[in-house]
């Protein structure tokens, strides 16, 4: 199938590694003009370069934090300015802290929202005008299966991912007439950085190994295995396509059918 993709404009946030960088990877496979952003310009760079190796497309990147507001003015920007308009946006970012209610005041709550909630909400405000300017594009927003089933431990995350959720709903109602899709994708236990980190942390409170908590967490998966960024990055290329032409407004769970809740 061919999804349209070729000198496509794609911005994918959070892609110096992890999923974003599986995401980024597929888009530039496609043929997509992809933008990179992240904090690190090091890590940007190096992913720029293993993305060009593997697709033969090589990625641009700026540098910035998705928590500050004119870093987020300053990619869409430069989206524009080298690409010539905006056709989609993956938005994506790391996860808050793990915890329970106890261990969080208000400024880990506030600093949780800057981060998983308004920073989306910042990169949609600022690209919107491009896309409408384009005709229209497409929008998948990053969350997580606890919007369809909450992470025990995960209190901050389980929250915020679910207003975005309710965010991608509600955009895509309201942009459909703009011809802009918008879908909410939420990762299981892909095989990232974040995900080792979790399984380290709840090995620790479980007394067990990391490999046995792997081993557990792997065997409540019914495909029996962790995702892979690509398998991510396929499943979000499409959504970000011309080939998707009337998938909207949905929260896809991609996690080997591990969620049970429906």
């Amino acid at each position: 199938m061919d999804l349209g993709l070729k000198d496509k404009a794609a911005l994918v946030m959070a892609s110096s590694g992890g999923i974003g960088r599986g995401v980024a990877m597929e888009l530039a496979r496609e043929g997509a003009k992809v933008m990179l952003f992240a904090r690190s310009a090091e890590k940007l760079a190096a992913t720029a370069e293993a993305i060009e190796a593997e697709t033969g497309n090589r990625p641009l990147f700026t540098a910035g934090d998705i928590t500050d507001a004119t870093a987020i003015e300053g990619v869409i920007a430069a989206t524009v300015s080298e690409f010539g308009g905006l056709w989609a946006l993956f938005n994506n970012t790391g996860g808050p802290p793990a915890g329970g209610f106890g261990q969080f005041d208000d400024a880990a709550w506030q600093a949780a929202f800057e981060l998983t909630m308004l920073g989306y909400v910042r990169t949609i405000r600022a690209a919107l005008p491009h896309f409408k300017a384009g005709g229209g594009g497409r929008i998948v927003n990053n969350t997580s299966v606890s919007t369809k089933q909450a992470i025990d431990g995960l209190l901050l995350s389980n929250v915020f991912r679910s207003g975005l959720v309710g965010l991608g709903k509600s955009l895509a109602r309201e942009l459909g007439p703009d011809g802009i899709l918008v879908n909410t994708v939420g990762p299981g236990r892909i095989d990232t950085d974040r995900i080792e980190q979790l399984d380290t942390i709840w090995a620790g409170k479980a007394g067990i190994s990391y490999e046995e908590q792997r081993a557990k967490s792997e065997a409540s998966i019914p495909l029996g295995k962790y995702g892979e960024p690509a398998d991510f990055g396929r499943i979000v290329a499409f959504l970000c396509s011309e080939a998707n032409a009337y998938l909207s407004g949905q929260n896809i769970l991609i996690d080997g059918a591990m969620v049970e809740a429906y």
